[in-house]
């Protein structure tokens, strides 16, 4: 297929993701043209679909990102069954926008990550112990290429992780293809379950990118609203109910101390530093200084919009010029959090979504696994190790057919 495929100039792929809030699977048809020297010439988006997934899909899965709940048989399992839901959303896709199954050249899925390990962790090996970094993204590219009968491209971080990097973000490749500007200094900050940043100075090449996951997004937030809902709403919709409450900093300060944020990049983090016990811990101290529901979701908000301005002044600011910061994610929609944002940033730096050039919100992951499959197939690397720290340029993914 690769020949073929490489042969072409305009090509026609399925990009999936589902990321740490687990709230679903984002499905984007995205067409790709290439010039005569095989280079991205285009991007365009020509449909998007979201399934949602069920309370209890949901439940299962986040028990799989917790070593206090997690069990083997259930992993296995949902490594098949995650990928059927993965091959609904792709039917539903295709039959919102007409297109045939034959005429996609590829699905290209980010997986279900449960578990990432960004630090290296002994274990034993031939020569005694040696230091591993290790991420797992389940959903069974046999499965999704069998229910759809489109070659399907997965498995994106392995291989960085194996060249010495820290296997996240990996959407940074498609943010300098995406929004790379002459002029401007541009931020791309994704806000899904996990918050990270894409940094792209104006006039960028490649190698003077860089990213870092800045800590939590909406993973904390969604919890709480749903613990205090008794299930009712998963998400704290336009930020309403932030804007009801009041930030305490007092619960903040000893948050704001993790090590991590003041962690020079390359870095990542993930669900198994801000999931269930992180939120049972923040919670509990808010019941402690007797705040309200709506204040200690404004306090989870703040602690999202403060660690990303914060990590902007440390890492960002001292080397560059930025005059946009481009949301993305599910955070893109929180009206409050984006005003947090802006009042911690200095005058003159806009901040907009993705939205407003076109690329919807709730889209812009699955488009950039979109072409990170593109490039696999082309054979190129779309790794950036100056975001990962991996030792060289890598080509990311597995192949099924």
């Amino acid at each position: 297929m690769n020949l073929a495929y490489q042969a072409k100039r305009s090509h026609l792929l399925i990009g999936l993701m589902s990321g740490t809030s687990l709230d679903g699977v984002d499905a984007a048809m995205v067409s790709i043209d290439t010039d005569e020297q095989k280079n991205i010439s285009s991007v365009s988006l020509k449909g998007f679909h979201y399934v949602p997934y069920s309370d209890e899909i949901r439940e299962r899965l986040m028990a799989l990102c917790s070593v206090e709940t997690a069990r083997l048989d259930e992993l296995v399992v949902a490594h098949y069954a995650v990928s059927e839901w993965y091959a609904y959303a792709v039917s539903q896709l295709l039959a919102a926008t007409g297109v045939s199954a034959e005429q996609v050249d590829a699905v290209c899925t980010h997986g279900q990550t449960v578990w990432h390990v960004a630090d290296s962790t002994p274990f034993p090996g031939p020569n005694g112990m040696m230091p591993v970094r290790a991420s797992l993204q389940i959903g069974e590219l046999s499965v999704l290429a069998e229910r759809t009968g489109i070659p399907v491209v997965g498995n994106f971080r392995a291989r960085d992780l194996a060249a010495g990097g820290v296997g996240a973000p990996l959407v940074p490749y498609a943010d300098m293809i995406l929004f790379r500007d002459a002029k401007k200094g541009r931020l791309l900050q994704n806000i899904g379950g996990i918050a990270n940043v894409t940094v792209i100075p104006a006039g960028a090449a490649l190698e003077q990118v860089f990213a870092f996951d800045t800590g939590p997004g909406n993973m904390v937030i969604d919890e709480i609203v749903m613990l205090g809902t008794d299930g009712r709403q998963r998400f704290d919709e336009g930020g309403k109910i932030a804007a009801a409450g009041s930030v305490s900093r007092e619960l903040l300060e000893p948050f704001l101390a993790d090590p991590y944020y003041r962690l020079a990049p390359p870095k990542s983090t993930g669900r198994e530093v801000y999931g269930k016990a992180f939120v049972e811990q923040f919670t509990g101290e808010a019941r402690k200084l007797g705040l309200s529901f709506e204040d200690t979701v404004a306090s989870a908000t703040a602690l999202t919009a403060l660690t990303i301005a914060e990590a902007y002044k440390q890492f960002v600011f001292p080397g560059m010029q930025a005059e946009e910061v481009i949301v993305s994610g599910g955070g893109a929609y929180n009206d409050t959090m984006l005003d947090m944002i802006r009042q911690e940033l200095p005058q003159g730096i806009r901040v907009t979504t993705s939205a407003r050039y076109g690329i919807p919100d709730d889209a812009k992951e699955a488009i950039a696994f979109a072409i990170l499959g593109h490039e696999t197939l082309m054979g190129r690397p779309s790794n950036v190790p100056s975001v990962t720290g991996a030792a060289r340029p890598v080509v990311l993914g597995n192949l099924c057919f």
